[in-house]
């Protein structure tokens, strides 16, 4: 009997463990969950800052003239009519229509994009972009460096996982601005970080090796995230908790970056989105361009019956509805519970499901509390904006 594979750790496990971090295992990731309390790190992000690691996630370069047409065929989003110097939310879809999982793509030069996957899809985005080099638009040609060359048409693009090259940091909350303005290891940004817009980044140095500064984040706040070579991360997290301690920063574990996520009506795949829902379920339709054509999934989305769709519900009290839990109205189930929490925030339950579409509106819903009917009205997405602060 072969034993099970031990979760990897980020190149940050011995600052967690330092910290007094509690730790789980997280998408084969040994990840830290809190260090201190799950509310004090949530607060924290949303009244300074919180600085989190983020070194677990998946990171694809795409590089070539083809690079942007394969893309546009490989994803839902059009990623070949980004300038340099932003980034974008999209989607890897099946065949079906469902989504594999949620990205981000950043265009670094015309003929070179970074693609950052979740943690637990990586060997999911890798297989299906090398499969879709294969179609009959593209064809493979494998490098020796494990790297693979895609051919569409001409001239090529070239896909390379680069994951394990990286950390990556990500400094969210209203202080973040002036925390990094502080950090004096950071040099030669092309851009200053504070006139970024968001989902825009600039190429800069770290330690005097090459870093990229975006601002875009998880957790419904303004924030930067810092892409660095693995070797630098050590130095820049302590550099980050360092400029931070006067500002009120924290470090903050996987436990809070999910209340955060969740108040900004973020979606989480495994929960919001899976294989059996697709982006305009989610109600992200949007990232597919009207008038896009020639992309993995188009067809079957076209062919899809109408299903469940995702809602926001909110209730009173202290209990919450949680993941898998059932949405009735009557005597009848119209939907389940995605994600739930009570927020720290607003301090009221709040949930994401997804439910009949002749409901989405309903005023008499409820979620099944173990047994315990709890009243749950339907509220739109977020339920927090840092406007409301």
């Amino acid at each position: 009997m072969t034993s099970p594979t031990p979760p990897r750790e980020t190149p940050l496990a011995a600052e967690h463990a330092a910290l007094g971090a509690v730790f789980t295992d997280f998408g084969g990731w040994r990840m830290p969950v809190r260090y201190t309390s799950d509310l004090a790190e949530h607060r924290a992000v949303r009244e300074a800052a919180g600085l989190f690691d983020v070194s677990h996630m998946a990171e694809f370069l795409v590089t070539g003239a083809g690079a942007g047409a394969f893309l546009d065929r490989a994803l839902a989003g059009r990623l070949s009519a980004m300038t340099v110097g932003r980034a974008k939310y999209t989607m890897l879809l099946d065949e079906s229509g469902g989504v594999l999982d949620d990205l981000i793509a950043y265009r670094l030069a015309d003929d070179r994009f970074l693609i950052v996957a979740n943690a637990a899809h990586r060997d999911v985005v890798g297989a299906a972009l090398a499969e879709r080099a294969s179609g009959p638009a593209a064809r493979p040609r494998a490098g020796e460096d494990g790297s693979f060359a895609v051919v569409v048409g001409q001239p090529e693009a070239e896909v390379e996982d680069v994951s394990d090259a990286y950390a990556l940091l990500a400094l969210q909350g209203p202080a973040s601005v002036r925390i990094l303005a502080s950090v004096a290891g950071l040099t030669e940004a092309s851009q200053p970080p504070a006139e970024l817009r968001g989902y825009a980044w600039t190429d800069a140095l770290y330690d005097g090796a090459p870093a990229i500064v975006a601002r875009t984040g998880y957790t419904g706040e303004d924030g930067f995230e810092l892409l660095v070579p693995a070797d630098r991360a050590v130095a820049l997290w302590r550099e980050l908790l360092a400029a931070g301690e006067p500002h009120g920063l924290a470090p903050a574990g996987l436990a809070a970056r999910d209340t955060l996520r969740l108040e900004a009506g973020m979606p989480l795949c495994g929960h919001e989105l899976t294989r059996d829902t697709t982006p305009a379920q989610a109600g992200l339709g949007r990232i597919i361009p009207s008038d896009k054509t020639g992309f993995v999934g188009e067809a079957a989305l076209a062919a899809r019956p109408e299903a469940r769709v995702l809602v926001g519900l909110a209730s009173e009290g202290r209990r919450a509805g949680r993941a898998g839990y059932p949405v009735r109205r009557g005597d009848r189930v119209v939907g389940e519970v995605t994600s739930g929490a009570l927020s720290p925030t607003l301090g009221h339950p709040i949930a994401m499901a997804y439910v009949d579409p002749d409901v989405r509106d309903a005023d008499d819903l409820a979620i099944e509390v173990r047994g315990t009917l709890v009243p749950a009205a339907p509220t739109a997405l977020p339920f927090y904006h840092r406007s409301q602060r």
